[in-house]
């Protein structure tokens, strides 16, 4: 799984155009529905759960929850976004090194969904499909996550690096996602790609 970070801006507009328009009623329907299919994917994984299921569960028409999303990937990649877009900033001791504040963002990023393995799996596998609204979800992912990485190696980062990091990152949840790793072990994982990459850097 990649996320690139750059993408034609009109792909990403199409694909907010009509969150931009919610009503504080939609957006509460649009929340139902994300909370109903992260419990569906608890329980029934990525196979056993449905835009339908989702909207039964949340007390929904389908007809209304396929206004909000094309596919159930596209719920399950936005369940896995907000999760994601909601971490908080790290915060590192000023005097703290490139290595130490990696540390510490990469450790966050890796362990954001391991207390739910079940769904973290489902997402992944939905954030690999294939629809517009999915690879724009892909895009803002790796967006944000090029940017938590550039934050915590300070203004001169070689882009080389946070390239290198965030293919490592996106390996390391693929293979969680996939159940060769366990989610608890990609901080450590990612913690010594970075000491390689970084060796030698102040």
């Amino acid at each position: 799984m990649t996320f690139p970070s750059t993408v034609p801006l009109a792909e990403t507009d199409r694909a907010e155009t009509t969150r931009r328009r919610l009503t504080v009623k939609q957006a509460e329907v649009v929340q139902r529905l994300v909370d109903a299919a992260a419990d569906e994917a608890r329980q029934n994984g990525y196979e056993g759960m449905t835009v339908r299921s989702a909207a039964r569960r949340a007390g929904v028409a389908p007809a209304t929850a396929y206004t909000y999303f094309a596919s159930k990937d596209h719920l399950l990649a936005e369940v896995l976004w907000r999760r994601f877009h909601a971490l908080p900033p790290v915060v590192s001791p000023v005097d703290a090194s490139a290595l130490e504040r990696l540390t510490r963002a990469l450790g966050d990023l890796g362990l954001f969904m391991a207390d739910d393995p079940q769904l973290a799996a489902a997402c992944t596998t939905a954030l690999l499909g294939s629809g517009p609204d999915v690879r724009a979800l892909r895009v803002r992912f790796g967006a944000e996550l090029n940017a938590r990485i550039a934050s915590a190696l300070g203004e001169d980062a070689d882009p080389t690096i946070v390239l290198g990091l965030d293919l490592a990152y996106s390996g390391a949840m693929l293979w969680a996602g996939m159940g060769h790793l366990p989610y608890a072990s990609v901080p450590d994982a990612l913690a010594d790609v970075a000491r390689a990459l970084l060796e030698g850097t102040p």
